[in-house]
């Protein structure tokens, strides 16, 4: 069974989980270009947030109403949102943001009532382990990058929201400890260390078929 095959049916699995009426967040990915296709033949009537703009536009290529999360009362608590994940671990912690969307997914993750990760069976590691994606403030990088240590900048344009996309590169041991260092360090905009606090169930594209499983029984 190919990679590409098992993300397939995860996010076919994931598309059969939206109901009409509700409102979506989409994710980034090469899985979530699975996702989208899937969704749209299914001809409901939702409404959609992107997490970034190359996802909004094949979204709206494909038929789907996609709106702007603006902090509006009609959008501020979505149904369900569904993107995948770059690393999966035992106890449900995952590392996000391969493709440096990780802040507006932790956001849309964040605002949804259920968030489904959707991957293939690749991507299920015993541990975590570098890199962790980071965007960063471009006001004094600098000395954002030393208060770090060992952070390495992509070569990549800004995030949609003007920040540096990098990636720390050291190694770590508890990812909750590392996350709370992360986030704790002045100029670090966001980290793509997501908590299994965040994350409803993880849909895993494995040979024929789809695991559904909880995040701590991964």
């Amino acid at each position: 069974m190919s990679v590409e095959r098992e993300k397939r049916l995860a996010a076919e699995a994931a598309a059969e989980l939206v109901e009409n009426g509700q409102l979506v967040g989409l994710g980034t990915g090469s899985t979530v270009a699975y996702l989208l296709p899937a969704l749209a033949a299914r001809r409901l009537d939702i409404r959609c947030v992107s997490t970034s703009p190359a996802t909004e536009r094949r979204a709206r290529e494909l038929g789907l109403r996609v709106e702007p999360f603006d902090g509006a009362d009609a959008l501020a608590r979505l149904d369900v949102a569904i993107d995948g994940a770059d690393q999966v671990a035992p106890s449900g912690w995952l590392v996000k943001g391969g493709g440096g969307a990780h802040t507006r997914e932790k956001a849309v993750a964040a605002a949804a009532a259920r968030f489904v990760v959707i991957v293939s069976s690749e991507k299920l590691v015993e541990r975590l382990t570098p890199p962790v994606p980071l965007e960063l403030l471009e006001f004094g990088l600098a000395a954002t990058l030393a208060r770090l240590g060992e952070v390495r900048p992509r070569e990549t344009p800004p995030s949609p929201d003007g920040g540096v996309i990098a990636d720390f590169t050291g190694a770590f041991e508890d990812p909750a400890r590392h996350a709370q260092r992360l986030s704790g360090t002045i100029g670090v905009v966001e980290h793509g260390l997501f908590a299994p606090e965040l994350v409803s169930e993880i849909l895993i594209g494995r040979d024929e078929r789809v695991e559904r499983v909880l995040p701590r029984s991964v």
